[in-house]
């Protein structure tokens, strides 16, 4: 049995020794040279002394304790092998994907963090900016890339609606990603152009039961439209849905009073109602929000029931070695709660909310429950 236990050590080295060190390995044919003589004992597939050859008896217990300890040795060369390619991650730039226009919460959040991954590897991180088709562009591409680690996608609480808004993907949201850890949560702001005679939620709600179809309001993806599409489903209003490929752009059309409506994140929104662009009546968060101390929640202000906040996080295509979705997930998270990236977070009613791999990928599970209920009560439509 000695014999048994070399080979099956030597082939667990084998294995651990190729992934390791070469990629390309086998060039060429492989000799498994056994530097013993064929046996003629029961259970070969020529009479050696091998288990599961032509007419061999079944295994006995020592046979199963060996194919076991085969089975774990191979494993464990395969985690030690993942555990040195990790400790090399990583080995060129990152591409840092953003599936919004450049200056939304989302493009925010990839530029405070980028920097300190680069200084923490020193490998340039890259942010790119794939706005389109309620982010689906940007995920498709992630979906499609090579499982190394080297690009990392930014997504938002619209990754978990696309699930239920759309027939059919371009992937599977589950089966083609691995989480790496959640970046922030926050509430939306309600704001309405200035033009608009509603001064609290209560007028707001009153103007637009008097105005069926009249009013519209703009969304910079699916966080903002189904927030108001379940402010529409509990108050009986209806609004007309007016889509924007990015932050930047729809709150350029709110303030120039094309649209007279919008629930952008406190980031977005907060700013131009400080400097009177907008009117700001309450923000969608179960509680109030630091940024907005001022400002009643949706319930306060005559809503009940009404929470709807939004959220980002990163993801890596499937595959990915999770000794480096781990490594990924601490450095985020360690970026995320430096007192120079958690205070701007925090400034724009963002709170940084980093978590386990494990953790994340079983909030996005629940978060694709929740949003399917709002998709088929209000009857949503991706657009």
């Amino acid at each position: 049995m000695k014999r048994v236990l070399c080979i099956v050590i030597t082939l667990a080295l084998v294995s651990a020794t190729g992934v390791a060190l070469s990629q390309a390995y086998p060039t060429k044919p492989i000799r498994l040279v056994v530097p013993f003589a064929q046996g003629r004992r029961t259970g070969s597939r020529r009479g050696g002394w091998c288990w599961g050859g032509d007419g061999a008896r079944p295994p006995g217990l020592w046979h199963r304790i060996l194919q076991q300890l085969a089975i774990a040795l191979v494993a464990l060369a395969s985690l030690a092998a993942g555990t040195l390619f990790a400790q090399s991650y990583p080995s060129k730039p990152i591409r840092l994907i953003v599936p919004f226009a450049p200056g939304g919460p989302a493009d925010i959040q990839a530029r405070l963090i980028g920097p300190k991954l680069t200084e923490a590897w020193g490998q340039p991180v890259i942010v790119e900016n794939r706005p389109g088709g309620n982010t689906i562009i940007a995920t498709e591409l992630t979906a499609r890339a090579e499982p190394d680690g080297h690009l990392v996608q930014v997504i938002s609480a619209g990754f978990a609606i696309n699930v239920s808004l759309y027939a059919k993907l371009p992937y599977d949201s589950v089966r083609d990603f691995s989480p790496v850890t959640q970046l922030t949560s926050g509430p939306a702001i309600v704001v309405v152009h200035p033009s608009l005679p509603a001064r609290s939620v209560k007028e707001l709600i009153q103007l637009a039961r008097s105005r069926p179809g009249q009013l519209t309001y703009g969304s910079a993806g699916l966080p903002s439209q189904l927030a108001v599409e379940l402010f529409k489903v509990v108050t009986g209003t209806d609004m007309v849905h007016v889509p924007y490929k990015g932050a930047a752009p729809a709150m350029i059309d709110l303030i120039a009073g094309h649209v007279q409506v919008s629930f952008p994140t406190i980031s977005g929104g907060l700013p131009h109602a400080q400097a009177g662009r907008l009117r700001a009546l309450a923000t969608t968060g179960a509680k109030r929000s630091p940024a907005t101390p001022d400002l009643p929640t949706m319930i306060e202000a005559g809503v009940p029931g009404y929470v709807a906040v939004n959220w980002f996080g990163t993801t890596v295509p499937a595959r990915t070695s999770p000794a480096i979705v781990s490594k990924l997930s601490q450095e985020i998270a360690r970026a995320l709660h430096l007192p120079e990236v958690s205070e701007r977070l925090l400034a724009q009613g963002m709170e940084p909310m980093s978590n386990t791999p494990g953790e994340f990928a079983a909030y996005i599970k629940s978060e694709m429950t929740k949003w399917a209920k709002v998709v088929k009560a209000s009857g949503a439509k991706a657009e």
